[in-house]
């Protein structure tokens, strides 16, 4: 007999998913930890003196944006991505750090460590954001509840941060758990509060639904968890087509996306904002460099590059385009990559308003040949 998509999801609305990572015909335990405020928590431990104070990462100039924020600088609105001049209105106190990319990297490098000892299905989001299937701990005396507690614990005294965790029985559920006790908390959905969990919680709040889809949710009267779940899987498939059968499932409590320990990278790439516009060739060429640097480090880094070669301009009225070009090989060398973009860059010359913002992404990614690595090095 042939089970068709909608026929699974109601099935799996009638009992909790039991699908384990080893296949046997048990409730899935998945974790997700999020460092709090990683990036300033970092940079408050390392000097005492910004410990209690507004911290922001990035930059302070008049084209900065900030990376991350403390949660003193949170208390005044202050977010991640948002423009320096804005977060600086919000809070003239506001103190900005210099990025450490280096040692953030390092730090969460060691974190994962810890997450290994516990189980090997881990999916790593970020450096400082990860799921974890502990179903098959290598802990096994251990409840996945008491894996989060060990894990929170040993990284607050092996790196001197803190962690928020959430459990459940599937991704959606696990990662909104860890929003509940933030920060440096722990918080439990079981199969038997996933339904309830879901049925108040306002739809804006739930991960992958940004700002435009509250809007369209909430102009078609779906404003919570049970708005949601009172509609038909035709209704959400006529209004949000392929992703509506996963916005049936949420609102019943179920996710079946397992845990990716090997999920695919789909690109590497870099980007800048310039304090001042650009307009000229030489300008952008100049100011390419260091992007490009960037990029070829990751490349190297992670061993991989890529075949299609990606150009983003943003125009000091935010307009932004893309140019891209594919080749029949991954790029091999940085000055490669130089060409590539600089050719793309040259195709859309000249400007007719300044440019604000340059970035170059490498997809179609396949490893990095060991031989032309050794070339470009010199052994």
């Amino acid at each position: 007999m042939i089970i068709t998509p909608a026929q699974n999801i109601a099935q799996a609305s009638r009992a909790p998913e039991r699908i384990g990572a080893s296949g046997t015909d048990r409730p899935r335990k998945i974790i997700h930890v999020d460092m709090d405020a990683f990036y300033a928590s970092v940079e408050q431990r390392d000097n005492p003196e910004l410990r209690g104070k507004p911290v922001a990462v990035g930059g302070s100039s008049l084209r900065g944006v900030v990376a991350a924020a403390s949660y003193e600088a949170r208390k005044f609105g202050i977010r991640s991505a948002m423009p320096s001049v804005t977060a600086l209105r919000k809070c003239p106190d506001l103190i900005f750090i210099k990025p450490r990319f280096e040692l953030y990297r390092s730090i969460s490098h060691q974190i994962r460590a810890i997450f290994a000892e516990y189980t090997s299905v881990i999916e790593p989001l970020s450096l400082d954001e990860a799921y974890l299937d502990v179903t098959d701990s290598l802990q096994e005396a251990e409840s996945a509840t008491q894996v989060a507690k060990t894990i929170r614990n040993r990284i607050r005294a092996e790196t001197g941060l803190t962690a928020s965790a959430g459990v459940s029985y599937n991704k959606f559920l696990a990662k909104l758990a860890s929003e509940q006790r933030k920060p440096d908390g722990l918080f439990v959905i079981t199969p038997r509060m996933g339904l309830a969990f879901v049925e108040t919680l306002a739809v804006g709040k739930f991960h992958g639904v940004g700002p435009a889809t509250e809007a369209k949710l909430n102009r078609l009267g779906i404003r919570t968890g049970g708005d949601l779940r009172a509609q038909s899987l035709a209704f959400l498939k006529e209004h949000f087509g392929r992703i509506g059968p996963f916005y049936y499932g949420i609102a019943r409590g179920i996710d079946d996306r397992p845990v990716r320990a090997n999920r695919i990278r789909k690109s590497i790439g870099a980007e800048n904002t310039f304090f001042e516009d650009l307009t000229e060739f030489d300008a952008m060429r100049e100011r390419l460099q260091p992007i490009l640097d960037k990029l070829w480090r990751h490349c190297e880094s992670a061993s991989m590059s890529g075949r299609t070669a990606t150009l983003k301009v943003k125009y000091a009225d935010f307009r932004q385009i893309t140019r891209r070009r594919s080749i029949l090989a991954p790029v091999s060398a940085r000055s490669e990559l130089e060409t590539i973009s600089l050719d793309l860059l040259s195709s859309i010359m000249p400007m007719r308003t300044g440019v604000r913002l340059l970035g170059v992404t490498l997809s179609s990614l396949s490893a990095l040949d060991e031989g032309s690595r050794q070339m470009r090095l010199g052994l």
